[in-house]
């Protein structure tokens, strides 16, 4: 089986937030008009980058990879089967993951953990390979 390193998934992890960030950045620009529906086309927007999320979360489950996977090659697979964990189990790896970020211990743990496995991974059982 070969690991993905560090750098290929925070690559692919930036990847994945690109579009998310841009929605959220034309709602507060398109919002900011001044005429008091900011509020309005933000939230229309945070629930649209939510929605890419979410969708994102579903490819990650079925096929093993969204979309920054994808472009770089990666599969996200149960740790024993090396087959997608379903999109139930990718969001709990995601909240998992959230854990690692407030940590940030868990972000930096697949530098020396030997399947580089963040702690999410751990946790769910899961690790991302390179084809």
């Amino acid at each position: 089986m070969n690991l993905a390193t560090w750098r290929e998934r925070v690559g692919a992890a930036v990847i994945d937030a690109i579009p998310y960030l841009a929605l959220l950045g034309a709602g507060a620009v398109i919002g900011n008009n001044g005429d008091g529906t900011y509020g309005v086309y933000l939230y229309l927007f945070l629930l649209a980058g939510l929605a890419w999320i979410g969708y994102n979360r579903w490819f990650l489950g079925g096929r093993g990879q969204s979309w920054g996977k994808r472009l770089l090659g990666l599969d996200l697979v149960a740790e024993g089967t090396e087959r997608p964990i379903g999109a139930g189990a990718a969001l709990v790896r995601d909240l998992a993951h959230a854990a690692d970020v407030v940590s940030f211990v868990g972000v930096l743990f697949p530098l020396w953990d030997g399947k580089r496995q963040t702690l999410g991974d751990k946790l769910a059982g899961t690790v991302v390979t390179k084809r």
